[in-house]
């Protein structure tokens, strides 16, 4: 059975790095589940979800000319990812509308070279302002008294 990119496969885990899981396919061959990929919430630490020697699930999501090949846990899981798919399109519109529409009504959007041009203006200003400030009472008493 060749791997192809899509297919799901069982795999032991055989080894456990800080950025994934190495991962023992049929036939001899070793993926990589990057840690992104090893569950859908967010994974501090990788050895909280896996152990070497644990059979898992795997999706095979590319394979590299140099035989390097990347799987997930994740999507292999039927159940869950579905669910988030119905789920997405409803939130993203829904927030992403109203909050942009806020932003809108607050300040027009600006584009870097703005952006930078009013840091810039604003920050000039700012120590023009305490240059006069520290030289009127520096230049003042020195000056005067000598």
């Amino acid at each position: 059975m060749s791997i192809e990119v899509g297919s799901k496969l069982q795999g032991k885990v055989t080894g456990i790095t800080n950025f994934g899981a190495f991962v023992e396919l049929p036939e001899g061959s070793t993926g990589l589940v990057h840690i992104s990929e090893v569950a859908d919430t967010y994974v501090k630490d990788i050895n909280e979800f896996l152990k070497v020697g644990d059979q898992v699930e795997v999706k095979v999501m590319n394979v590299e000319k140099d035989g390097k090949i990347g799987l997930s846990i994740k999507k292999a899981q039927d159940r869950p990812e579905r669910t988030e798919r119905s789920d997405r399109p409803e939130r993203p519109s829904g927030g992403h509308r109203s909050r942009q529409g806020r932003s809108h009504d607050r300040k027009p959007q600006e584009n870097f070279e703005q952006k930078m041009a009013r840091f810039l203006k604003d920050s000039e200003d700012r120590l023009a302002s305490l240059k006069r400030h520290t030289e009127s009472k520096r230049g003042g008493r020195g000056a005067r008294r000598g």
